[in-house]
């Protein structure tokens, strides 16, 4: 059986005294249905939250997008005012208009807005680190980042964003960013299955900088894996504990964010830092992986 511990150890942000916990919470399940609108219980929300920082989770992501707004106005109904050692990751380059779809807003203007809306919301004066979205709803595609960096390179000159990340990009888009500024994290679709950004985890992990997977366990469709399956019974763990397990042994600069409405699946989640794999039940893992076309 696995007990929680310590989350995972911490990791440090390049150039910054930044320690987070590896192990951290994403928000957008404590929106509505679809991330779109309230969420049916709020009162459950709010405690996932609560207890998230009681178990010692000192990292959560999450998007003013989310909802849109709802997310982040229960996280500062629940946690305001914040905890010190609390980093709060937000996002910006979309935006969720009546019909619940997900659209790219990457102009100057519309990014300002959203930088404005996540101080408004969260209840803060600066954010912590703010993510770039760009490529498509999973994938990421190529493309010139520069215009939109711009802007929040502005912001930040001006003292409300403090640090600044990527979310959705390629090796590429990687670098023509950090060439222009300081980027603390990547947050990209990385999973058991999903390893196309393998050798992209282990050129950050050399340069220092953090590499937050989203869809730990394959996305809004889970994965479906007999090795999984048999690994987590070995264990006596859950697969989301193995998938999560996996993934903090993968690399030291990985961070975690998995997210849940409910307070029981985030004690199992966090007790995923206490489960060590053993080398064949790695390799067993690391066959599940879908190669790259």
């Amino acid at each position: 059986m696995i007990q929680q511990t310590n989350l995972g150890g911490s990791f440090t942000l390049p150039n910054t005294s930044i320690a987070l916990n590896r192990l951290g919470y994403g928000a957008m399940q404590l929106a509505g249905p679809g991330v779109f609108g309230p969420p049916h219980d709020v009162d459950a929300a709010i405690a996932v939250l609560r207890e998230a920082i009681a178990l010692g989770v000192n990292h959560i992501d999450t998007s003013d997008f989310y909802g849109p707004h709802i997310t982040n106005q229960i996280i500062r109904q629940a946690l305001h005012p914040y905890p010190e050692n609390l980093v709060i990751v937000t996002k910006v380059g979309a935006r969720r208009p009546a019909d619940k779809s997900w659209q790219p807003a990457f102009s100057r203007q519309e990014l300002i807005t959203a930088v404005h809306d996540n101080l408004q919301n969260l209840g803060l004066e600066a954010l912590d680190i703010v993510n770039l979205r760009v490529g498509g709803t999973q994938a990421p595609s190529e493309g010139p980042i520069a215009e939109p960096l711009t802007t929040l390179v502005d912001l930040k000159r001006q003292g409300l964003i403090r640090h600044i990340g990527l979310s959705n990009i390629t090796p590429r888009q990687f670098e023509e960013a950090q060439a222009m500024t300081e980027i603390v994290c990547v947050q990209n679709q990385y999973n058991l299955a999903h390893r196309e950004d393998d050798a992209l985890i282990d050129d950050l992990a050399q340069r220092g900088v953090a590499y937050v997977p989203f869809f730990p366990l394959g996305g809004f469709t889970p994965l479906q894996s007999s090795k999984l399956d048999a690994a987590a019974s070995s264990l006596q763990a859950t697969p989301m504990q193995v998938a999560l397990a996996w993934l903090l042994q993968r690399a030291p600069n990985i961070l975690l964010i998995p997210g849940t409405s409910s307070v029981e699946h985030l004690r199992e989640n966090l007790k995923a830092a206490d489960l060590q794999l053993p080398s064949q039940t790695v390799n067993d893992l690391n066959s599940i992986a879908v190669p790259n076309e």
